[in-house]
């Protein structure tokens, strides 16, 4: 049949034979003609470019009046047809059509059109219609087509049948398919055969196997349809099994492909991210693969060339289809070590991958060089190696080698360049990991050096405290936490949550704590620290604002919640002030827990909002408990839920404070916290009446030397002898600064803690400052005094004045 006008079938039609007179065109399911030879140009006038794309029942028919019965054909009821020539004449053809999939695997039908003999040109009965064109166009044709009787055996077999199955179409006669196939094609392709008998309707299925012995596995799509008798009745049907290895193995690499980049990469792990590699790959690419990686990566440190030969590598996971992984040399965690020869460590250098036999000259003189391994290679019978290079941003990771020894195919260039994609997916998703544990290692160190290094043993409170990491995709947040010692035996708690992760967060938390400290050393009440570390924050952010490098282009608001509690051991009160930030709960000595009623207040950044401190008595021995969100929000349940959970945990007893931290960290926490976790719980301590000692004094310069004969007595009762010099000359320079710049009422108290601690204190808010006295002066040196004798002092405002105090250090004589 002459193909040479027929176009761009690519259709199986250049695979049947050349008959003259017989005439081919393709439809697909929908009518359209997508394929036109010569041989129907001939038959009918039309050419190929005025065909394709048409409705074949009405290009057959002549025009839009005249249609020939397309479903009739492709069912096998065509005979002969009336069709109409382009210049309008009538002309007969017998139709055939055989069924077929196209390169998409969408059903085509091929149609054959034989022309009838020409009328003898004298009166007579009508010759019978020669069917040897049609009968040599089936045997020749190049697809596997049979034909099968009702009791499922071989009628007919065309030549591409007669090729698969390497037999001839005498021993194919006859034979039903369990007679030439393996069972598990016989009873799909039977099964088949049977419903279409049953049915009418044609089935598509596809198969796999060796249609031979010694063939090759391979992929069929399977399709049988009916042929009617004129009756309309089934008699025999029609198989033809088309090859789709290629399409299959093509839509497997893709489902493999798509599985990469679903399945790893779901975890921001070095190890976890390379071992999903390895399981995606094993059982469908490779019989076994390790996977290396430079042992800086699990540091997150940039890898570097190394400066030998030889390569050392860390084994950061492996899988293979036989239990126990027996092929491998090294564990994961552990090091291999690959001989500057060897293709992985050629492949580190360059960066290229490279596709091996076991007996190519590179394996054989790596296998000599490692004897280890080269019986892994003889004992598993391993025959085919690929080695990829794992590679992001230019830079080369480790190196995957993958093996076959289960499966008899060797890798092949497909294969290798499937690898490849593989390997570059996964080590963008290694790399990620790598700058994420960077990220996190980087901000970890900052946040720890940020936090406080141990907590200072106080008499106001004994304290313990958790800081639990985020373990989330988003790194570490900025929660904080600190205690900071006031004046007048005070102790001030405060924890503190930066919204946001990472370094930023980290770092903004540092800045606020620093903050925090350094207002509290002002002695500022609760509600007016938060006002400036509010003010603070919107500084911060105006500055954040100008920043011109787009890696520092500021993506959420600059916001922090906080809470701020100063405990006073003398009377017993709290005061306290929150931002944005959960109330602190306290557990009495009788175990009743509860929440202070504390206003929420607004996050700190918001600007322009008021706080509200509350102050409430505390029974000694209460346990005050702060802590961030992250305790009671968790995805588990909300933050109602959480704080019900921690008001039942606190009341549950426990020994001592460790027990207590360790008991809400299990009960509240999942074993991986999605967001950071600060808890801060301290037991309250009360001075006793004893300890602190309080006068009155007159405002009278003669108020002085009475005021240093009531410290000298009771310094004695309290046995601390070798202070009282210090604690006269103090006091005395103290109590003269009130009454002389000050205005009543004047009150001297003195404390007993840790320290001595003399508070003098009057009704004037000026806080005094030192100067410098000149030569002569006769005054300006007694705050110059109270410096260099106290350990500490500084001014306390209150309401209705001030308090000036001074802190010196003593040696406890009670024991």
């Amino acid at each position: 049949m002459d193909m040479e006008n027929a176009g761009p079938l690519g259709n199986g039609l250049d695979q049947l034979p050349d008959q003259g007179t017989s005439a081919t065109a393709v439809v697909d399911a929908r009518g359209i003609v997508t394929g036109w030879s010569s041989g129907a140009q001939r038959l009918l006038g039309y050419p190929y470019e005025d065909v394709v794309g048409r409705s074949a029942a009405r290009l057959l028919g002549g025009n839009a009046d005249v249609m020939v019965d397309l479903s009739a054909v492709l069912e096998g009821r065509g005979g002969s047809t009336p069709l109409r020539h382009q210049d309008g004449h009538p002309l007969e053809a017998e139709l055939q059509a055989y069924a077929s999939l196209d390169r998409e695997g969408n059903a085509q039908w091929l149609i054959v059109a034989t022309s009838p003999p020409q009328p003898r040109p004298h009166r007579g009965p009508r010759p019978h219609k020669d069917e040897a064109t049609t009968e040599e166009a089936f045997a020749q044709c190049h697809l596997p087509v049979m034909i099968y009787d009702a009791e499922l055996r071989a009628l007919r077999g065309s030549a591409g049948a007669v090729r698969e199955l390497g037999l001839t179409e005498e021993q194919i006669r006859g034979r039903r398919v369990t007679d030439i196939l393996p069972p598990h094609i016989c009873t799909t392709v039977e099964e088949g055969m049977r419903r279409v008998f049953a049915t009418g309707e044609p089935e598509r299925f596809q198969v796999h196997g060796r249609p031979r012995r010694g063939a090759h596995d391979r992929y069929w799509a399977v399709s049988v349809s009916p042929l009617r008798n004129p009756a309309g009745q089934v008699r025999h049907v029609q198989l033809i099994a088309l090859d789709v290895t290629e399409q299959h193995r093509a839509r497997e690499r893709l489902v493999l492909l798509n599985d990469v980049s679903a399945q790893v990469g779901s975890t921001l792990d070095v190890m976890r991210t390379a071992q999903e590699m390895a399981d995606v790959a094993v059982g469908r690419l490779a019989d076994f693969i390790s996977i290396d990686l430079l042992d800086g990566l699990f540091r997150g440190v940039e890898p570097r060339p190394s400066p030998t030969g030889s390569v050392a590598l860390r084994r950061a996971a492996q899988r293979s289809v036989l239990p126990g992984t027996p092929e491998s040399v090294v564990q994961p965690g552990e090091v291999d070590y690959y001989p500057e020869s060897s293709p992985p460590a050629r492949c580190l250098n360059t960066g290229r991958s490279s596709l091996h036999r076991t007996l190519d000259e590179a394996i054989r003189s790596w296998q000599a060089a490692d004897p280890v391994r080269a019986g892994k290679v003889r004992d598993f019978g391993m025959h085919s190696i690929m080695v990829i290079p794992l590679r992001a941003r230019g830079i080369t990771l480790g190196v995957a080698v993958l093996v076959r020894h289960h499966r008899r195919a060797s890798f092949d260039e497909d294969d290798l360049l499937l690898a490849e994609e593989i390997a570059a997916r996964a080590a963008v998703a290694v790399d990620n990991a790598r700058r994420f544990t960077r990220e996190r290692t980087t901000a970890l160190a900052l946040q720890r050096s940020l936090l406080p290094q141990r907590l200072p043993a106080h008499e106001a409170a004994e304290v313990a405290y958790r800081y639990l990491p985020a373990r989330s995709r988003a790194g570490l947040g900025g929660d904080w936490f600190d205690v900071i010692p006031l004046s007048g035996a005070r102790v001030a708690l405060v924890v503190g949550d930066v919204v946001g992760h990472g370094l930023r967060a980290s770092a903004t938390m540092g800045r606020l704590r620093t903050a925090v400290r350094t207002l509290a050393d002002v002695d500022l009440p609760p509600e007016e620290l938060l006002v400036h570390l509010d003010d603070l924050i919107t500084h911060l952010r105006a500055e954040e604002d100008t920043a011109t490098d787009p890696e520092l282009e500021i993506v959420t608001d600059l916001v922090a919640t906080c809470l701020y509690l100063v405990y006073d051991p003398v009377s017993r009160r709290c005061a306290a002030a929150g931002a944005g930030h959960p109330p602190p709960a306290v557990v009495t000595p009788d175990g009743k827990a509860e929440f202070i009623d504390l206003p929420a207040g607004p996050p700190l950044g918001v600007g322009g909002l008021p706080f509200e401190a509350v102050e409430w008595e505390v029974p000694r021995g209460s346990l005050l408990v702060l802590y961030t969100d992250g305790l009671v929000e968790v995805p588990e349940h909300d933050l109602g839920r959480g704080m019900a959970l921690l008001r039942r945990c606190l009341e549950r007893p426990a020994h001592s404070l460790e027990a207590t931290c360790d008991d809400l960290v299990r009960s509240l926490l999942p074993a991986q916290p999605s967001d950071d976790v600060a808890l801060l719980i301290a037991r309250t301590r009360a001075l006793d009446a004893g300890q602190v000692a309080t006068w009155d004094l007159p405002s009278d310069p003669a108020a002085v030397a009475d005021a240093r004969d009531k410290v000298a007595r009771c310094l004695a009762d309290w046995g601390l002898h070798e202070v009282v010099f210090t604690a006269e000359l103090v006091v005395s320079e103290l109590v003269t600064n009130a009454i002389r710049y000050g205005t009543p009422p004047v009150q001297l108290r003195l404390i007993r803690d840790t320290a001595l601690i003399c508070e003098v204190s009057d009704g004037s808010s000026t806080a005094p400052h030192m100067r410098r006295a000149r030569m002569f002066d006769e005054g300006g040196r007694g705050l110059l005094l109270v410096a260099q004798f106290a350990e500490r002092w500084g001014t306390r405002h209150r309401a209705g004045g001030k308090s000036i105090w001074a802190e010196i250090g003593v040696q406890d004589e009670r024991s």
